[in-house]
């Protein structure tokens, strides 16, 4: 059963599909069916330049254990980031 679960927001970035690296301006988060792994349904990751119709994306499927993961990694590497002097970088 299809459940229709699809968020989406503005995003600034870039990333490296087939063709290279692009822009991406768009991601699309939803929780259904997968494209390439065979489970019922797993979180789907979008990446796209929105004015690109149909144009290359960057697509990740992962399992919800694996998302819940990423999800504590990315707050962990950002909590920790926030704390960093950039002048220590210069």
């Amino acid at each position: 059963m299809c459940t229709m679960i699809a968020e989406k927001t503005a995003v600034t970035g870039c990333g490296k599909g087939t063709p290279g690296w692009m822009q991406v301006n768009q991601v699309t988060v939803s929780y259904d069916h997968p494209s390439e792994m065979t489970l019922e349904h797993a979180l789907n990751i979008d990446f796209v330049d929105s004015s690109q119709k149909l144009g290359p994306r960057i697509a990740v499927e992962l399992t919800p254990e694996s998302a819940k993961r990423l999800v504590e990694l990315i707050n962990t590497a950002l909590g920790k980031g926030a704390v960093v002097d950039p002048a220590a970088f210069e």
